[in-house]
């Protein structure tokens, strides 16, 4: 992977767990989970180190990144280090297998 990220785009919240469903609004719709990281990329013989870890949620970009289904029939998409926009520390997404109920 080097300086690649590979994320989970994820679904914005529009079920909470006690059943209430929310609105469909603009918001944040381009975001994702950390699913594995590169080592880094390697410039002048050293390795710069990815700037995310697995597990956080992170902002991207709108048109970016390769999208990828493996085999566990999920779609991931591949992003490099440095088009990843930004952390989120909020819990903003559901995955779209998962069922709140």
């Amino acid at each position: 992977l080097l300086n690649r990220v590979l994320v989970e785009k994820s679904l914005p919240l529009t079920k909470t767990k006690a059943g209430i469903i929310l609105p469909e609004k603009e918001g944040i719709k381009n975001f994702g989970k950390v699913v594995a990281v590169g080592p880094g990329a390697l410039h002048e013989g050293k390795i710069i180190p990815v700037a995310v870890k697995v597990g956080q949620t992170v902002l991207l970009p709108e048109y970016s990144g390769s999208v990828i289904k493996l085999a566990d029939e999920k779609e991931y998409a591949i992003y490099k280090d440095e088009d990843i926009l930004g952390v989120l520390d909020c819990l903003l997404y559901t995955s779209d297998t998962a069922d709140d109920t």
